[in-house]
């Protein structure tokens, strides 16, 4: 059986839906994260889970070696239309390792980690990050901050969205352990439904994941200004590791 995420990433309702996902916001994020790590030309950099690669085609700007992969076989044929001698992109699950002590840098933002059923599977995808990496090289996990998250579901927990033509429906939940976001969508005849499953992880547990694979946790910040990180209202959890 396949996982929500599988048969959700490669929808076209999937895309429509979060079209307003602008290539301004990342270059400037990307902007600052180069600023802060400071790379050295021709560094190699892996944009894990990279979507339609709007991160790493910025990242491609600073004079970086970029590789995206991405389980989505529709983001990455869009993808592939920027490629250049500087930056290539692949079909690949992230619980796998793609190349083994190769990336200076490994990437992966915008809460892309954290979508499996089992602790297992989240430590299998930790480990394939910390395997990609050169000693001493360094990762970036951006994931969403579990008390601000909820503060806004708990804020908002139903909308409606109109795109195309498209409706959307959308809840907001949380559990323990996950976010959710139901989504039902009448396009014409047609009705479907998807719900998304995020788990959510403090800043503890977020550690734990990656420090038992061999990582050190260097820094963390709090938003996509790389402000300090607040527990209580820092919308993201911006974890920075070295090998």
């Amino acid at each position: 059986m396949k996982e929500w995420f599988e048969d959700w990433f490669d929808s076209p309702y999937y895309h429509l839906l979060y079209q307003h996902r602008n290539d301004e916001e990342a270059f400037a994020f990307v902007e600052r994260l180069i600023q802060w790590l400071n790379p050295l030309p021709d560094a190699t950099l892996l944009d894990l889970a990279c979507g339609k690669g709007r991160h790493a085609r910025a990242f491609s700007l600073h004079q970086l070696d970029v590789t995206g992969l991405d389980l989505s076989p529709q983001s990455i044929e869009h993808a592939k239309q920027f490629e250049s001698d500087r930056l290539h992109f692949y079909v690949h699950d992230m619980r796998n390792v793609f190349r083994t002590n190769y990336y200076m840098y490994i990437c992966n933002l915008f809460t892309s980690f954290g979508y499996f059923k089992t602790a297992h599977d989240n430590v299998l995808a930790a480990r394939s990050m910390s395997q990609g990496l050169k000693p001493s090289g360094k990762l970036v996990v951006d994931f969403v901050n579990q008390s601000h998250a909820r503060k806004n579901i708990d804020a908002s927990r139903e909308e409606t969205i109109l795109r195309d033509q498209v409706r959307f429906d959308i809840e907001r939940n949380y559990t323990d352990t996950q976010l959710l976001k139901k989504i039902s969508i009448q396009d014409g005849d047609t009705n479907l439904c998807y719900t998304e499953r995020v788990n959510s992880f403090t800043l503890q547990a977020m550690r734990s994941f990656f420090e038992q694979t061999g990582l050190q946790l260097l820094e963390v910040f709090g938003n996509y200004t790389l402000e300090a990180y607040d527990e209580q209202h820092s919308p993201r959890m911006i974890l920075v590791f070295t090998k």
